[in-house]
């Protein structure tokens, strides 16, 4: 099967797609909440708190990394997510009978956004890998671009429905709901028959060293490693929308359903960002990059809206670029990556994106403060563009590529000799295939660059593999696929 939505061909992928549908949209409630309360019910309008709240959700990720990886590589991921959805509800739970009851303090909203951080520093890792354990490799790219579109179709509920309900009836009934939207999820795992593949090893190793094979496979991976510095400075200067919205929202004089709205905005553009990513076939580094400069761009013009409603309407650009930049780069970092170490890998992937928000959540939040709403968006606008520079850079330099103006914008080839370094033979599309830009020449000498992305009109490089010894595996690994 082909298409936007090939990967709910399979029974158990459906089974997941729709739980955790469900439990998004009881998540997003519940995210919109938790800030709301913070910024509003618990404090007198103070950002710098609804930073800090973040930082405790987000910080987990980067400190479990040597355990939550090997988790999910070494133990049945099933298992793993039943545990860790149940905790989750029982967090939702509490909370919110605390806030129903009248007793919650701002200090049990730290606690909690804790918890929360804990738990998912464990779920979101296995999570995330065990898509693996629901389709083929080659449907892969599109079952997590899927899993980006569920996760924004909740997006453009939960928000919104947060909005209305906290007017209603309470932000604490909130949690309640949320608590029940888990058994949906819990459903789903229970009835889904994966095949388990153990990542068996010859021997019993450390936490530490399991993710030491990690590291290793990324620091051969130059591509790897400058997705993971893009999504460090995207993670820790613009994706901190619960500060920067809420603010707007108090900016331009709005309640808690506007606030609500904002964020269902968002959600359009961030869910046709992946229904996008899902028709493309396989998920590319210039997507990334590209992406990554909109956000940019689209930033610093948020930045210096005049009105609500204008502010709004740049919402759905801002989710479009952030969705294709995250959805591209996951499904890059899943389909290149070993399955040996393919835990470990999205385990550093994820304390990358998620650990910059201990460091960009409070700085933002004080900016607000200090600066105002609308500083939020600039901090995000320079972020970007900065991390567009070394994904554009790297990609020149990778590709040996270089500009030239000469009636207009070329880019040329460098290693294409015996042309007289004439720019009207030898130019190139950014995009052409890397046995394009290596042939010398007229031979089709094919230069395979391992660190590459998959490349448009051949066959995508596939899962990369290195040293065996990098994998903390005694067994030789497949062959590449490319």
């Amino acid at each position: 099967m082909s298409g936007t939505f090939r990967s709910l061909s399979v029974r158990n992928y459906r089974l997941w797609f729709f739980g955790a549908f469900i439990s998004n949209v009881g998540a997003w409630m519940q995210s919109t909440t938790q800030n709301w309360v913070v910024l509003t019910e618990l404090t007198d309008n103070n950002a710098s708190a609804v930073g800090i709240t973040m930082a405790l959700q987000f910080g987990p990720q980067l400190l479990l990394v040597p355990f939550s990886g090997a988790v999910a590589d070494r133990f049945d991921r099933r298992k793993v997510l039943l545990i860790t959805q149940t905790l989750l509800m029982l967090l939702a739970a509490g909370l919110g009978t605390l806030l129903i009851a009248g007793h919650a303090e701002l200090w049990h909203l730290y606690a909690f956004a804790l918890g929360l951080g804990l738990v998912n520093a464990f779920d979101a890792t296995s999570r995330q890998a065990f898509v693996s354990n629901l389709v083929g490799n080659d449907d892969l790219s599109n079952a997590v671009a899927l899993n980006s579109a569920s996760f924004n179709s909740a997006r453009l509920i939960g928000p919104a429905v947060a909005g209305v309900l906290i007017a209603a009836i309470g932000s604490g009934w909130v949690f309640i709901i949320n608590a029940a939207s888990f058994v949906a999820m819990l459903g789903a795992l229970l009835l889904i028959n994966t095949i388990y593949e153990r990542n068996e090893s010859g021997r019993r190793e450390s936490q530490l060293r399991q993710l030491s094979a990690g590291v290793r496979y990324v620091s051969g991976r130059r591509d790897l490693l400058v997705i993971f510095v893009m999504v460090f400075l995207v993670g820790a200067f613009s994706m901190n929308f619960p500060v920067m919205s809420s603010t707007m929202a108090v900016e331009f004089g709005r309640g808690a359903e506007d606030y609500g709205l904002l964020s269902s905005i968002l959600a359009v553009g961030s869910l046709a960002g992946a229904l996008l990513a899902a028709r493309r076939q396989q998920a590319r580094m210039r997507v990334v990059i590209i992406a990554v400069g909109g956000l940019g761009v689209v930033s610093i013009i948020g930045a210096i809206m005049p009105t609500f409603w204008t502010f709004a309407a740049t919402l759905v650009f801002f989710g479009l670029a952030t969705s294709t930049m995250l959805t591209t780069a996951n499904g890059f970092v899943q389909t290149t990556s070993s399955p040996a170490v393919r835990g470990r890998v999205l385990a550093l992937y994820m304390a990358i994106l998620m650990g910059g928000t201990p460091i960009g959540a409070p700085l933002v939040g004080a900016a607000a403060d200090a600066l105002g709403a609308r500083s939020t968006f600039v901090i995000s606008g320079i972020a970007a563009l900065v991390a567009f520079a070394i994904g554009f850079t790297w990609l020149l330099v990778a590709r040996q590529l270089r500009l030239r103006w000469r009636s207009g914008l070329r880019v040329t080839h460098i290693g294409r000799p015996n042309l007289d370094d004439d720019p009207a033979k030898q130019v190139e599309a950014l995009t052409a295939p890397l046995d394009v830009l290596g042939r010398t020449g007229s031979e089709e000498t094919v230069t395979r660059i391992a660190d590459s992305a998959p490349q448009e009109g051949g066959a995508g490089t596939g899962i990369i593999e290195l040293d065996p010894d990098a994998f903390g595996d005694d067994r030789e690994p497949p062959k590449s696929t490319a």
